[in-house]
């Protein structure tokens, strides 16, 4: 009766070990090897914008088009960030344009920081209208005719934000 009782408790106690550790090593190795994080296609069509009314709830209202580098001095700077490719574009000349090819990127909830050499950016989605706050950390980054905005939103969402008309202005 000895012999039974050790016989059966020995294979299902190995077992209940095999079942309970591996659950765990599957998880160990998961985290591990995190899933590869993609940026946001939104990212591809970003458009300055500034802070109009500060004391509106509305967001649509609180933010829109800065009329001085959008008609007068056309010299704000629209972003589109690929998997390849940060650009930074003059918006009323496509083809004024400074490119960055060399940088890596994390995603960490609402921000995404994309790190070069000289250089990171931290680009955070401060409202889901959707409104990004950008932040440059390190060597400080001159462009000319192409002045950083502080606030973007997409391309896709600029008609829904407060809008001033050129009027006679060419930009």
């Amino acid at each position: 009766m000895v012999t039974a009782l050790l016989a059966s408790c020995s294979p299902s106690s190995d077992k209940k070990t095999e079942t309970n550790t591996s659950p765990d090593t599957q998880k160990e190795v998961a985290s591990s090897q995190p899933e590869p994080v993609e940026i946001p296609a939104d990212f591809s069509t970003l458009v300055p914008i500034d802070v109009l009314n500060s004391k509106s709830p509305n967001v649509h209202d609180k933010y829109g088009i800065e009329f001085s580098g959008n008609c007068y001095s056309c010299d704000l700077a629209s972003l589109s960030i690929t998997k390849k490719q940060i650009r930074w574009t003059n918006v009323c000349d496509e083809k004024d344009t400074f490119e960055i090819d060399d940088f890596s990127y994390t995603i960490e909830e609402n921000k995404t920081i994309f790190k070069t050499p000289e250089r990171t950016y931290i680009l955070t989605q401060i409202d889901k209208a959707p409104v990004y706050e950008l932040v440059i950390e390190g060597k400080k980054l001159e462009l000319k005719n192409k002045r950083i905005s502080k606030y973007f939103t997409t391309k896709k969402a600029l008609p829904l934000f407060t809008e001033h008309d050129c009027g006679d202005f060419e930009g």
